[in-house]
């Protein structure tokens, strides 16, 4: 099974590769102050660099990888890599959907592993979406949640909102309002942690030039009931910073 995960991640990228000359393919690189995945810390609140490539095409197919240092204490896990494809189309003018899949993948350790998939609604800056895992976090929430509650069913929703609300400031172009909130549910959640997560997140983005800032400050209901060890997964209330810049840069 785990060969197949792979060929088929390297599937994407190939069909990428061979489509590009009927879509566009862009990379972009990111510097974030900490890597935070739904109100957790990656990283262990130390700074990353991730980067991606992705391919799009008018039909509202994509495909792309993206990739992260991180930092999973003792597990020795240093590197993530994502690879994904989803499609998107539009109801009307303002209105759209998207649906897809994504693996998530750590070379460090397979018994990470695990696949996601997505459906999406959008209304001008508005967007919502739910993912499904059947086996989240792969075999090692499988082992952690038998460990735990002697179940090691480990399925799991995510369920978020997010809102990019362009701040309209004279002579002042490129601001926007950033808004977010996601809720941690299912199998998984009540059997390894115990409880549900509500994570949420307020700050603002700033666009210029070729760069994309964004400066937000991160919480959740929880305390820190994840946190392992020096800030492993660290759920702690916290500001991060991002900077974004996507190629080809324009002319």
């Amino acid at each position: 099974m785990r060969n197949l995960r792979i060929l088929a991640a390297l599937g994407l990228v190939t069909v990428a590769g061979a489509a590009s000359a009927e879509g566009s393919v862009t990379a972009t690189v990111f510097g974030v102050s900490d890597y935070d995945f739904r109100g957790s810390s990656q990283s262990a609140r130390d700074p990353a660099l991730q980067a991606s490539v992705d391919y799009a095409d008018d039909s509202g197919l994509a495909v792309g990888a993206w990739a992260s240092n991180v930092d999973f204490g003792a597990s020795d896990v240093d590197i993530e890599v994502d690879v994904y494809g989803s499609f998107s189309g539009k109801f009307n003018e303002k209105t759209g959907w998207s649906t897809g899949v994504t693996y998530y993948a750590y070379p460090d350790d397979s018994d990470f592993n695990y696949i996601e998939v997505f459906g999406g609604l959008s209304y001008d800056f508005l967007s919502a979406k739910v993912w499904y895992s059947n086996k989240f976090l792969g075999d090692f929430g499988e082992d952690l949640a038998q460990a735990t509650s002697g179940d090691d069913d480990v399925s799991a929703f995510y369920i978020e909102g997010n809102a990019a609300w362009p701040i309209p400031i004279p002579n002042f172009d490129g601001l926007s309002l950033l808004l977010h909130v996601g809720l941690s549910t299912g199998d998984y959640w009540d059997n390894a942690i115990g409880d549900d997560v509500v994570d949420y997140s307020v700050g603002v983005g700033y666009s210029t030039g070729k760069f994309n800032l964004a400066l937000k400050f991160i919480g959740n209901d929880t305390g820190d009931v994840a946190e392992i060890e020096d800030d492993v997964f660290s759920q702690e209330d916290r500001v991060l910073l991002t900077v974004q810049t996507t190629f080809p840069w324009s002319k």
